[in-house]
């Protein structure tokens, strides 16, 4: 098998990544945009020693679960993957992704998965986008995610998986920055740069002779002129204010909706006369906020944010308590799923109002404060500062007061907490934890941990070090749907120190 080779592949699973998975010869080989039960030509992109990637050519076959996307962009965006594959089998190749992932990496002979939570709407659920801006070959601005595989923007005027009420403002506010002529970010590196961008600018060097000029004899001639030479081209920063990104947040409940530009610089012609025009033009806009990041980085948000129009935060309700939400803070994207693991954890920990809870990785107090009600003490921890101010302020907006929130690494403050913790919830990032704060759960020996996860792989890992040792069990772990039309999973991991592993739940019914 060579890069260029066209074959013909019989797909048979869906990776985590999303990608059809088939064999050519022995080889596995992933193909984007198939799935289960397609016979499919591709042709071979890249290869290595055990696998090779390929790109669809042909749907020889239609698999049954194969389903006409709702967006016409499906196959170029690299924001869904899955928007061909029909949503009961969408759960069906979740739930097997968490179930392999605990057998192939965690050595978990007889995993006890529950089956998924699917969602009820699979579609218009996200309540938080954030899209690059670039500039088209005609010059016209353009929001949207990237093409597969790419830096390049697909240009988006509305997004079936986001709350359909941001639809309006996606294309209105993308085709005010251009009318308003504001300058698009560009990225510097040539192999980053959008196609048809041009140099930020560029200064000609030039030196001026002045040229008598000469007879065939030798003799000046009485005629002077000038002549211009360019002696060299130099590229300048164009250090005008640009755009780098579009966010939009939502509350799923109250409705009211945050605008967040991301700027390089602060200093906007009228940008204060243009937020006060998006206030009056959307109702439910509360607030418009430009967040500074003048670096040359792959990061989104920059350390400065300021309010323009309106406030900072929206409001929105969340298992029966309210919440400020800023622009540059992390809220699980779907509400109505992160309630219903709520309700989980509460049902399934059988809190009795006398424990200690630490939440790591509390992020705003989502989790944190609704629990806080169920036991005597909550630590929240938290790396991310600015999180940090709005879950003490959440707190207070409730009038909670049994919680206490440290600004730092987990793996760094775990281990020094003089508390014993009764329950450990932890909800860290894709990387999963730190080997350090395994090891300090090791040594606290909290009588549960709750384990919030958005990666098996890594889930998976992690639960194999608490176990091994024989100090914990796995008592149940449960795949939820976050992210209905991509590969990603959610699941809630209940572990325990009981030697008698607790009974199963009843299958839950999708919300």
């Amino acid at each position: 098998m060579k890069q260029g080779d066209v074959v013909e592949i019989q797909i048979v699973d869906v990776s985590e990544s999303g990608e059809g998975v088939g064999r050519v010869n022995d080889r596995v080989v992933f193909v984007p945009d198939t799935v289960t039960g397609d016979r499919i030509a591709a042709r071979i992109t890249h290869v290595k020693r055990q696998y090779a990637h390929g790109k669809l050519l042909e749907v020889l076959e239609a698999s049954p679960h194969r389903v006409r996307p709702s967006c016409i962009v499906a196959d170029k965006c690299g924001g869904c993957q899955l928007q061909h594959i029909d949503y009961d089998y969408q759960l069906a190749a979740k739930e097997n992704q968490v179930l392999q992932a605990l057998k192939r990496i965690g050595g978990f002979a007889e995993p006890p998965v529950a089956p998924i939570v699917g969602a009820r709407g699979n579609f218009a659920y996200r309540n938080k986008v954030t899209y690059p801006l670039g500039v088209s070959d005609s010059g016209t601005v353009k929001a949207g995610y990237y093409r597969k595989g790419t830096h390049q923007i697909v240009n988006l005027n509305q997004c079936p998986v986001q709350d359909e009420r941001l639809n309006p403002l996606l294309a209105e506010i993308k085709q005010d920055i251009q009318d308003r002529g504001w300058q698009i970010y560009q990225p510097e590196s040539k192999g980053a740069r959008e196609p048809g961008a041009r140099r930020t600018g560029v200064q000609i060097v030039v030196t001026q002779e002045r040229d008598l000029g000469v007879s065939d004899r030798g003799i000046p001639k009485p005629k002077l002129r000038n002549r211009q030479t360019v002696t060299e081209v130099i590229d300048i920063p164009d250090d005008r204010p640009k755009f780098r990104h579009l966010l939009l947040r939502i509350g799923r409940r109250t409705g009211e909706i945050l605008l967040t530009l991301v700027v390089t610089d602060l200093n906007i012609p009228d940008i204060e006369g243009q937020a006060q025009r998006w206030m009056q033009r959307y109702p439910k806009l509360v607030g418009v906020c430009l967040n500074l990041n003048d670096r040359p980085t792959n990061n989104i948000f920059g350390t400065e944010t300021r309010c323009i129009a309106g406030r900072e935060y929206i409001c929105e309700t969340f298992g029966n308590l309210q919440f400020q939400l800023k622009g540059d803070t992390f809220f699980q994207i779907y509400t109505e799923q992160a309630e219903a693991v709520l309700d989980l954890i509460v049902d399934r920990a059988g809190f009795k109002g006398t424990e200690t809870l630490i939440d790591a990785y509390c992020g705003i107090g989502t989790f944190t404060l609704p629990l806080s009600k169920r036991v005597k003490r909550v630590m929240g921890i938290e790396v991310h500062s600015a999180s940090v101010i709005q879950a003490r302020a959440n707190a207070r907006l409730n009038g909670i007061n049994n919680v206490e929130f440290r600004t730092g690494e987990v793996e760094e403050l775990l281990p020094e907490l003089d508390m014993q913790a009764d329950i450990v919830l932890l909800d860290p990032p894709r990387t999963g934890c730190d080997r350090a704060v395994l090891d300090a759960l090791t040594d606290m020996q909290p009588a549960q941990i709750i384990y919030i996860s958005c990666k098996p792989s890594t889930l998976a890992r992690d639960l194999q070090i608490l176990c091994e040792q024989g100090n914990y069990q796995l008592d149940l772990v449960q795949p939820a749907d976050f992210f209905p039309q991509t590969a990603h999973v959610e699941c809630v991991a209940f572990l325990s120190k009981s030697q008698v592993t607790a009974p199963a739940p009843a299958e839950l019914a999708s919300i």
